[in-house]
């Protein structure tokens, strides 16, 4: 690769990979610098494939609005108050749904009707371990911001506390009633034996 060629990075794990392509900006790399230290600066085109779900391409700013929303949802998510997290440009979307994860993308094209895809906990994993390796990475210079997370009030976070609770709390509730009804009912009495009659002999 000389200093005007592509440069390629790849990021990979089980169910994701996500692969940038673009140029190094030469006008801001020390004239010392061998190719070999180069950074990506200059985003071309990037593509997300998700296996047999989707594969996706987008421009710079699509891959920032899935960096500011995926990472602080998945954040949220380990602390347990996750919640619907809406990019700035509003073009994608991530929120939980039933037992997994919903992950809309809103294209910028005209008359494209969204892209919603249904994640489970691995694939949502795959997911930010690509992200965070892209944000890691030495080999780029693409200065991503890094979304910050904003502290959740008390309030915020006693619904999920509640939920996380109910069950159990339903649960001893429920024994703890029998156990009340059980004090309350009367106890039968024991059915005393028969005595046994005398058996009447009848005369010859």
């Amino acid at each position: 690769m000389n200093s005007f060629g592509g440069m390629a990075l790849r990021y990979e794990q089980s169910s994701c990979r996500l692969e940038l392509k673009g140029l190094p900006d030469v006008s801001a790399q020390p004239q010392s610098s061998s190719n070999s230290e180069l950074l990506l600066s200059i985003l071309t085109s990037w593509e997300l494939n998700l296996g047999q779900r989707a594969s996706l391409q987008g421009k710079r700013e699509h891959l920032e609005a899935l960096v500011e929303t995926v990472l602080p949802y998945v954040r949220l998510m380990l602390s347990g108050a996750a919640h619907k997290q809406t990019s700035k440009t509003a073009v994608v979307v991530v929120a939980p749904r039933g037992r997994g994860h919903q992950l809309q993308l809103i294209s910028s094209q005209p008359n494209t009707p969204p892209l919603d895809l249904q994640l489970d906990d691995a694939e949502l994993a795959d997911l930010t371990q690509c992200l965070d390796q892209m944000l890691l990475d030495p080999r780029q210079g693409l200065s991503f911001k890094q979304p910050l997370l904003k502290p959740q009030k008390h309030q915020a976070a006693a619904p999920a506390m509640v939920h996380s609770w109910a069950a159990p709390s339903a649960a001893i509730a429920a024994v703890a009633l029998c156990a009340l009804v059980a004090m309350l009912l009367p106890i039968p009495k024991p059915l005393l034996p028969a005595s046994p009659q005398p058996i009447e002999r009848q005369k010859p």
